[in-house]
């Protein structure tokens, strides 16, 4: 019990690195980010394409930094190396490869239990995000071509031929910039693109009307085959199709069992209830990035996250 952290940060996205500079900028003393995979930022590494423009008014979100981040836009890479530079000059302590599976609360302080030990603290921010646990589809995919089934663009290379499965904004951020260097095909079930924001809908409507991305609308896929080591898709209005590689892009999962287990109410959606002040309905516990938000993302939003809980834990 000697070490009692102010603040324990559970996730090293834009929403924990927000919240842990923050905490640091504004008086805390003793933070600690606890991140489960080999660095910050996982999931722009693993999401986000080489090059990837990254804009703090995503997508016509135009949002104010309200705290002590200067995010401005940029790049995959420069973003990555502006989060690098914060986190190394405001020496916080940090554990990467560590894997929280649950906190509990005891005489008011959080006891926060992982894979490299347990920690204490007084305040806690979970800022885990969605897409650590992306959505899989219900039918099996063969073991032989696995390596060609993907979840994010980390494995794809100019000159496939790529079929996109999703209908939201990654699904159609996906397409679009595949499509530029790729023969892409985007298929979602329902026979009209209407769940990204309008800036996407655009975007890939223009490219259905300039032929960069095929679209197969309007149809489910019924299973997955292998074929000679490419990737045979088959629909369920009969029709077959053989691809190089298959990116699905149909969204990621609330952790519910984590949240469960740190007995956080939770809506009929399994969505964690968040009061105005961003925290949970366990008092002391606060949510951060994705999981505060129901729609598509915002580095600027979870930054302003970030900045927000730190205040409300200030004034108590």
């Amino acid at each position: 019990m000697n070490d009692i952290y102010d603040i324990i940060i559970i996730g090293g996205g834009p929403g924990g690195i927000g919240s842990a500079i923050e905490a640091k900028a504004l008086g805390l003393e003793k933070i600690l980010l606890l991140e489960k995979s080999d660095n910050h930022s996982d999931t722009i590494r693993k999401f986000y394409k080489e090059n990837k423009r990254v804009d703090k008014d995503w997508q016509g979100q135009i949002v104010e930094i309200e705290g002590n981040v200067p995010f401005s836009d940029g790049t995959k890479e420069s973003t990555l190396d502006f989060f690098d530079d914060l986190i190394k000059s405001h020496k916080m302590d940090a554990f990467f490869n560590c894997e929280v599976d649950k906190i509990t609360k005891n005489e008011g302080l959080f006891n926060v239990r992982s894979s490299k030990g347990d920690f204490v603290g007084k305040s806690i921010v979970i800022a885990i995000g969605r897409m650590g646990k992306p959505n899989k589809p219900a039918y099996k995919i063969p073991a032989k071509i696995r390596s060609r089934v993907n979840f994010n663009l980390d494995k794809c290379s100019e000159g496939e031929n790529i079929l996109i499965v999703g209908g939201g904004d990654s699904a159609t951020e996906y397409a679009v910039e595949l499509g530029k260097s790729n023969s892409v095909t985007l298929n979602y079930r329902r026979e009209k693109i209407n769940r990204p924001n309008p800036t996407n809908i655009a975007l890939i409507e223009r490219a259905f009307k300039d032929a960069t991305v095929t679209p197969k609308l309007g149809v489910d896929i019924d299973s997955l085959e292998d074929a000679d080591g490419l990737v045979q898709v088959n629909y369920k209005d009969g029709t077959t199709q053989i691809y190089d590689r298959v990116i699905y892009a149909i969204g990621g999962t609330t952790p519910v069992d984590f949240l469960k287990s740190a007995n956080l109410a939770l809506d009929a959606q399994g969505e964690p209830i968040i009061k105005e002040n961003l925290e949970s309905s366990v008092e002391g516990i606060y949510i951060a990035g994705d999981i505060a938000f129901k729609s598509g993302g915002s580095i600027a939003i979870a930054l302003n996250h970030g900045y927000r809980i730190v205040k409300d834990i200030m004034a108590k």
